[in-house]
């Protein structure tokens, strides 16, 4: 039998690049196709249909997006183009070829107002251009094909790409004092963590194949992972200068003011409360088989940055 092929799209970007620096991966029998836009631009239909056809994967995750947050705002159709348009069109790509596709996502589909974690069902009103279009996306996938898996996200940092941990430790070594803001609260997502789940997921659908479509293997839907416990921004600071200075990074933290979101106005809004609540994927992949401790990806993303 041969080896189930797993195709990730967006291989440089910050998550695309996680995947291969994962210790130990899920199923060794798993071969792992990585593809940057030049390989495969999922805006251009015959650029997926060429790449689909040269590799032949059971399932796609798509780690492809348009992120910049803030720039969205005023150049709203690259945005949707990316989140919204090309993912469907790719969903649509694999729904002809009996491809399974995981796309990720985000919890900027929900506008923050919620005092409690939201959960997969919860209703969506994203209030920024970015989580608008992630939102047209998620939706463009589920029509064109109802039984992709959609793995919505947070905050997510790592060694790789512009994240806001790599921006700290930079303010950090410029700056003495930060303001930093408290009022909004999430859960600050690890990529090589998010790319764990993601291959899990991967795998379940491509076993679900292999035994004829089992649905009790096979995952469908909207899915949330993030990191646990949840904090602010200002929280989330506050531990990565701590373990700066405990690693050598920093010779000392800067003083952090916690201040409100209105004393640091952005283009983009973002939510102010954004927990997701993980039950369901618990009950699919076991809680033993998740990891989600934030302080311990903020450690393995310095060690990386000091031996860079």
């Amino acid at each position: 039998m041969t080896r189930p092929t797993i195709l990730i799209t967006g291989a440089h970007g910050q998550l695309g690049q996680s995947f291969g620096c994962l210790s130990v991966a899920p199923d060794p029998r798993v071969e792992l196709v990585m593809l940057g836009r030049a390989e495969l631009d999922i805006t251009q239909a015959d650029s997926i249909a060429l790449a689909l056809e040269q590799h032949r994967p059971n399932v796609v995750i798509n780690t492809a997006a348009y992120t910049a947050v803030d720039k969205a705002e005023s150049e709203p159709e690259p945005a949707h183009l990316i989140n919204g348009i090309a993912t469907g069109l790719l969903a649509s790509v694999c729904a002809e070829r009996g491809i399974g596709l995981i796309h990720v996502s985000t919890d900027y589909v929900f506008d923050g107002l919620a005092k409690q974690p939201y959960t997969e069902d919860a209703p969506t009103q994203p209030a920024s251009i970015y989580g608008q279009s992630k939102l047209a996306g998620e939706q463009a996938v589920l029509a064109a094909l109802p039984s992709a898996v959609i793995l919505r996200t947070s905050w997510v940092f790592s060694q790789f790409g512009n994240n806001f941990l790599k921006t700290m430790l930079r303010l950090g070594n410029e700056r003495t004092e930060l303001s930093i803001v408290d009022d909004q609260v999430g859960g600050p997502s690890y990529a090589p963590h998010i790319a764990h789940v993601l291959l899990q997921l991967a795998e379940r659908l491509c076993q679900s194949k292999q035994k004829g479509g089992d649905k009790l293997l096979s995952p469908s839907g909207i899915y949330h992972f993030a990191g646990q416990p949840s904090v602010s921004w200002y929280g989330f600071a506050q531990e990565i200068f701590d373990q700066a200075v405990r690693l050598d990074l920093l010779t000392q933290a800067p003083r952090l003011t916690a201040i409100s979101t209105s004393q640091y106005p952005t283009p983009a809004k973002r939510p102010a409360h954004s927990s997701l609540q993980q039950d369901r994927l618990d009950a699919l992949l076991g809680t033993e088989h998740i990891e989600r401790n934030w302080q311990h990806g903020i450690e393995q993303s310095l060690l990386a940055l000091k031996q860079m």
